[in-house]
């Protein structure tokens, strides 16, 4: 295949589905070979066998981000099948009714419900890039995109926990980005707003005629608009991008 990543190898994660999901398949259509990592190998089989039924080449991995010996073996397994690691989608993450109840104020929020989140959403970010960029100063360069979102550059009400994790990931970024600029490694995030994804199911079922009220467009994004930004950013094209956060939301950050 050809495109703006060909010849390029990819690593996304939380690949099984949504954001990531349709990341993968555009990365394989614009030439580059996708390892997909999600919870378990199984879930990540779907995304896998739709890229290489369209003459793509991908594998599925199994591991969880917060687990640092995961995701070691994550990067390890993805550099093996393929030679190298170009491109990095760290997208993995989970919602706030995961780790505990929707909706509470800072005070009601439990230890475990922070924690929890933390780990996820913005440890498994910093232990991907942590072993993503070891193997890229190896082989001169690469280019890694962390999902954050307009919650990593406003305050969202009820959702303490997660706002903590994306600022966080905004912040981890920036740093990244600022250490690695002479050793060829760019680092950017994109920041989605409401996408229509299975992590906003519950919030488009009860909130959805607020939130839209707030959205110049007057719609929730697709994955796919989220994963055409994230292929620019991982591809030549974006060469002089780095420590940026990339809003697609709408124009809900504008307002």
């Amino acid at each position: 295949m050809t495109g703006i990543l060909a010849g390029k190898a990819a690593l996304v994660t939380g690949g099984a589905s949504g954001i990531g999901r349709a990341t993968a398949l555009a990365m394989a259509r614009e030439g580059a070979r996708v390892a997909v990592a999600d919870r378990t190998e199984e879930r990540a089989a779907d995304t896998v066998a739709a890229i290489n039924a369209a003459g793509g080449q991908a594998i599925a991995i199994g591991g969880d981000v917060a687990n640092e010996s995961d995701v070691a073996a994550m990067v390890a397994r993805a550099v093996s099948a393929f030679g190298r690691l170009d491109c990095a989608f760290n997208n993995a993450g989970i919602g706030g009714g995961v780790v505990g109840p929707r909706n509470q104020r800072l005070h009601e929020t439990s230890r475990e419900a922070f924690d929890g989140m933390i780990a996820i959403n913005l440890t498994g970010v910093f232990l991907c890039m942590k072993h993503e960029i070891a193997q890229m100063l190896t082989q001169g360069g690469g280019a890694i995109v962390n999902t954050a979102s307009i919650a990593g550059l406003i305050g969202l009400a009820t959702s303490s926990n997660y706002v903590a994790a994306k600022h966080g990931v905004v912040g981890l970024t920036k740093t990244a980005a600022m250490e690695y600029a002479r050793d060829n490694i760019r680092v950017n995030c994109v920041n989605p707003g409401y996408i229509a994804t299975p992590m906003t199911e519950e919030t488009v079922r009860t909130r959805y005629d607020a939130l839209m009220a707030k959205v110049p467009m007057k719609r929730m994004g697709t994955p796919e608009e989220i994963a055409e930004g994230v292929v620019w950013m991982c591809s030549d094209k974006a060469s002089f991008m780095t420590g940026a956060s990339h809003v697609i939301d709408g124009g809900y950050y504008a307002v």
